[in-house]
């Protein structure tokens, strides 16, 4: 399995601040792609870096941001209910930041390669906004992202997939229906799961509708990135 490091990178776009992010380059010699991963509330943890090995083990270079390091550095947090409010309060202070620090990111993967951005949970919504605001990325993928129903009124610039979970309280049905109804260029699915059901370190996990995300966020990708039919 592919292993990374962590580098430093420097937002020359707007205050050039620093901060740290986790990068891996595929087995190959050969890149067929280049992701930006983009963490949920609880940090650049564990579970963010498996996700950017597994890609890079799929032929993807990727680096994820650690995008809290403007509040705090190293945050790495767990699950539970002090965590997650303690990552609700990082993300609220970092959030104005989020985007130039997301396009400094990027601009680290090699020059040649098309990007996408994928994101989960805060970082779903993060890779809509990105979607939408910025002409950087050539796709995105968004896993129960709460804030695409309230800016269901952007338009992406690049194919997104979209990832929701039937179960999920903190996105209400009513909103993903808005959201699928008035976005129809979107490929949007909903999994009879809860939110997080793509983690397998939280108790929403949800094996069968994880594997089938990731399929579907693997064709995606070979669609739009690697140019695969």
């Amino acid at each position: 399995m592919a292993s990374g490091t962590m580098i430093t990178i420097k937002n020359s776009l707007s205050d050039k601040d620093s901060f740290s992010a986790y990068h891996v380059r595929p087995a190959k010699s050969m890149a067929r792609g280049g992701i930006v991963i983009l963490q949920e509330i609880f940090g650049l943890n564990g579970y963010i870096r498996e996700v950017c090995d597994s890609f890079a083990d799929d032929g993807f270079e990727v680096i994820a941001p650690a995008l809290f390091d403007r509040a705090e550095k190293n945050i790495e947090l767990g699950y539970d209910s002090d965590a997650v409010a303690r990552g609700l309060v990082l993300k609220e202070a970092v959030d104005a930041y989020a985007e130039s620090d997301i396009l400094a990111c990027s601009a680290h993967l090699s020059d040649q390669l098309k990007i996408a951005v994928i994101g989960y949970c805060w970082g779903g919504s993060l890779a809509w906004r990105m979607a939408c605001r910025h002409s950087r990325f050539d796709a995105a993928i968004c896993y129960y992202g709460g804030q695409l129903p309230g800016l269901s009124q952007e338009v992406p610039t690049c194919p997104v997939l979209a990832h929701f979970g039937r179960k999920d309280a903190s996105i209400p049905m009513e909103g993903v229906e808005k959201f699928i109804a008035a976005r129809t260029e979107v490929e949007s699915h909903i999994y009879e799961a809860d939110h997080g059901f793509s983690c397998h370190h939280r108790k929403q996990y949800d094996a069968a509708s994880a594997t089938l995300a990731r399929s579907r966020s693997t064709a995606f990708l070979d669609r739009h990135l690697a140019g695969l039919s």
